[in-house]
């Protein structure tokens, strides 16, 4: 059996999985292929892309979806499929280019046809005529590769049709990789916060919650990790409003992460949206409680209140406010059994579970027969080619 996963690109936490999965299925007999669609214009192109592996390629290394016209993009994957010829597409969205046009190839040679994504149907708003159409060009799918079954109350609403596989934990990082050596103790003091400096990640409200905080109780630092377009801005509030025992760490190397995540007692996220959040992933591979917004999807699945961390509405400081100080509070007794918690917790999004998800489905697949879509469902396969969508990465 031939599978390709196609997506815009394929870098950064993509990476780590596919190297994982191109050798668990090839032990198994399957041979896997990655194909990314553009090496530049992605949020992640300060990974750039590195052919060193003949199963790996990107269609358009030194471009852009804007400097390319749909037909050549069109054309230059329907031909890279071709030549693969795989018995099973693996794609994004149907909103993207690589999951409109995988699943028109797929239709197009009778061949099964997966569909990941970890945004939820709820947070994106349509007109009921395009998410009518995008519903009936979905249910096409052979199989739902989601992050967590806590997803299923929204997809099974909109594809309610039993034919449709659903499997679960693509979005899953190198525990290993973030997992501590020794015991970890939890008298550093130190909050933690990892991300882009853009509006959606919600670091000023975090900054506002944290001077009352930090007036209550000043044993504690706010270490921020990571750079961007406001860096400049948040170090000014900062200044400008006195609030104290705040760390501006700028970028560092990813391999240097771990280390400052091992170096916390705590992580928090204050994002106004993530469609998942791999970061707080991370953050528990490495052994830390999760202070989260209520609007990271990761929180619904990885997150027990009072058990691993808190939820909070990003909106609301006070509430912030006071699930930091409820952390704060703690013993670091009950501080460690939140770290044992977030270790045990993460344990089941891991490569292996996700290596078995996806072969238990494929397993099923190559027995069933080729599902030949209605003539309403082929013209909206046939019109749509999708598009360059990073709905909501800085803003929201």
């Amino acid at each position: 059996m031939k599978v390709l996963i196609m997506h815009n690109d394929l870098r950064a936490y993509w990476k780590r999985r596919l190297i994982f999965l191109h050798s668990f299925l090839k032990e198994k007999g399957i041979d896997l292929y990655a194909v990314e669609l553009f090496g530049k214009g992605s949020p992640y192109d300060f990974d750039p892309f590195n052919k060193s592996a003949q199963w790996w390629d990107c269609l358009f290394p030194e471009q852009s979806n804007i400097e390319l016209s749909k037909q050549e993009i069109s054309n230059k994957v329907f031909s890279k499929l071709d030549e693969v010829n795989a018995d099973v597409i693996i794609a994004g969205s149907i909103v993207f280019y690589s999951g409109a046009l995988g699943l028109r190839w797929a239709k197009r040679n009778k061949k099964k046809f997966i569909m990941f994504d970890d945004a939820k149907p709820s947070w994106v708003k349509r007109n009921l005529l395009v998410q009518g159409i995008k519903n009936i060009i979905t249910r096409q799918i052979d199989a739902l590769w989601l992050p967590s079954a806590e997803y299923n109350k929204e997809y099974e609403k909109l594809y309610s049709n039993k034919k449709i596989h659903y499997l679960y934990g693509f979005n899953c990082v190198d525990n290993e990789w973030f997992k501590f050596g020794v015991d970890k103790r939890f008298d550093n003091r130190k909050i933690i916060c990892v991300g882009r400096l853009v509006p959606k990640k919600n670091i000023q409200n975090l900054l506002s919650a944290w001077k009352f905080v930090n007036q209550k109780n000043d044993t504690n630092s706010l270490v921020i990790l990571g750079d961007g377009p406001l860096m400049p801005d948040l170090k000014d509030f900062v200044k400008s409003n006195n609030i104290g025992n705040v760390e501006f760490l700028g970028a560092v190397e990813n391999d240097k992460i771990p280390q400052y995540l091992y170096m916390a007692d705590a992580f928090i996220s204050p994002s106004l949206y993530e469609s998942w959040g791999l970061v707080v992933n991370e953050a528990m591979a490495a052994g830390l409680p999760v202070l989260l917004s209520d609007k990271i999807n990761a929180a619904f699945t990885l997150l027990e209140e009072g058990i691993n961390g808190y939820m909070f509405d990003p909106y609301n400081q006070e509430q912030m406010q006071q699930k930091l100080i409820n952390y704060i509070n703690l013993s670091e007794s009950q501080k460690k059994e939140m770290s044992e918690n977030s270790l045990r917790m993460i344990s089941s999004m891991s490569y292996e579970n996700m290596g078995r998800a996806l072969l238990e489905v494929l397993d099923k697949l190559k027995n069933e027969g080729y599902r030949r879509p209605g003539l309403v469902a082929l013209m909206a396969i046939n019109s749509w080619s999708g598009r360059y969508n990073t709905f909501g990465w800085d803003n929201v």
